[in-house]
């Protein structure tokens, strides 16, 4: 009797973990690499706190491609593959024949958070109705930003959006409760794990520049998707440039190497906005104004100075530093997983590094950092809200104001 008992249990088990794994959920996120990273709570949270059988995140490919295998997500959707620009139609004029694709996107999901639309808009409406069409669907719509006095983390926003609308009751001890600081999220969480092919490949990029592997790597990034976020550059030089005379310092003790990780966006903004003059072996192109300066120039005597990314590369080569440009995610991702320590602005990589569990020093001028923080276990926040957080700290003819802030980042770098 016991061990007919016994099967039944087991049954009963099997065709509970079945329903499980049938309950999927998606998450609907148009944002950049940063947004993707900070939603990855949320994704937990519904995965764990509905009992899903797993995850996927419907967003542009280039960011949630690293996502599988790495982290809570179990699959992506490109969202440009998909002719979701229908949803935002007028509800009246909407409509759905059968077999429609739009029906089968989301036929296998039960719970769908997104970030697209607005509550009560077309687009949830539609939304709506399209889920429904194959079965029953749970659809969440979550703001992708706070309201400016709101002040604990993004990710706890997006988790307490998710339990307002869904009507979800969870237990006091369960894993996503509110911790001492009254977030749901641990913010010394990692969030990423790097698999042994990312750090294959990110070693062989290294080899490829010839970087000593008995030396710590420090990475850095100084970019970030809008300029008024990024600490000067000048600032970025001056750190490698200290650590380049550390090593010389303490020559008996293990040495520093410096990449900076540049793409297409950092060498085309970073090259007019160099503070002072290169070493006479660099050459400067002028270049003629025939009307208004573009950004980054500025008109002085019917001509500008324009410093090349050729120059550019060749500043941070002065500096002691060497440089990886235009690598994929993949790469940057490999690259990290590498590092002994990553210094950044508020940006996507920074997130990506912070979410590897890499030691992570971030740079904030005038976002919140309690906001906007990266979440991972070896991160430390800098704020610099002054008006010159991206304006040059040399040649003024006075002290850097930001060499304090320099000095203490190396401190905690090399601490």
């Amino acid at each position: 009797m016991q061990a007919n008992d016994d099967i039944l249990d087991l049954l009963k088990e099997k065709r509970a973990q079945a329903a499980r794994t049938a309950r999927r959920g998606v998450i609907l996120q148009p944002g950049a690499i940063g947004d993707c990273i900070l939603t990855l709570p949320l994704a937990e949270f519904m995965k764990n706190c509905l009992g899903l059988g797993g995850i996927d995140i419907l967003g542009h490919t280039e960011y949630i491609g690293i996502l599988p295998g790495r982290t809570c997500v179990d699959g992506i959707r490109s969202i440009d593959a998909m002719d979701l620009h229908r949803l935002f139609a007028e509800t009246k004029a909407f409509d759905l024949a059968d077999g429609d694709p739009l029906i089968n996107v989301f036929a296998d999901y039960s719970w769908i958070a997104t970030f697209l639309g607005e509550p009560n808009s077309n687009f949830e409406e539609n939304l709506i109705f399209t889920a429904n069409c194959s079965h029953s669907a749970e659809v969440i719509t979550l703001s992708m930003k706070p309201p400016q006095d709101f002040c604990e983390h993004l990710a706890d926003f997006y988790i307490e959006q998710f339990i307002d609308q869904s009507g979800l009751s969870l237990p006091p001890l369960l894993r996503f409760a509110k911790q001492n600081d009254g977030g749901r999220v641990r913010r010394r969480e990692r969030l990423i794990k790097a698999t042994k092919a990312d750090v294959n490949r990110g070693r062989e990029l290294l080899e490829e520049i010839n970087v000593d592997f008995s030396e710590k790597l420090v990475v850095i990034h100084p970019g970030s998707g809008g300029l008024h976020k990024c600490w000067h550059l000048d600032n970025f030089l001056a750190i490698a440039s200290k650590l380049k005379t550390r090593n010389l310092k303490f020559k008996t003790s293990r040495g520093v190497e410096v990449i900076f990780l540049l793409g297409p966006t950092e060498l085309d903004r970073f090259s007019p906005l160099l503070s002072c003059p290169p070493p006479p072996h660099v050459f400067l192109s002028k270049t003629r104004v025939g009307g208004d300066a573009g950004a980054g120039e500025s008109k002085k005597g019917g001509t500008i100075k324009k410093i090349t990314p050729a120059v550019l590369l060749r500043k941070i080569e002065a500096a002691g530093a060497r440089c990886l440009t235009d690598l994929s995610l993949t790469q940057v991702l490999g690259l990290l997983s590498c590092a002994d320590g990553f210094v950044g602005n508020d940006s996507g990589i920074t997130h990506l590094a912070a979410g590897l569990g890499v030691k992570t020093l971030a740079v904030f001028g005038p976002t919140k950092p309690a906001v906007y923080g990266p979440i991972g276990p070896a991160v430390t926040v800098f704020a610099d809200s002054t008006a010159a957080f991206a304006n040059p700290s040399v040649c003024r003819g006075k002290l850097p104001d930001s060499a304090a802030l320099q000095q203490e980042i190396l401190d905690v770098l090399m601490a």
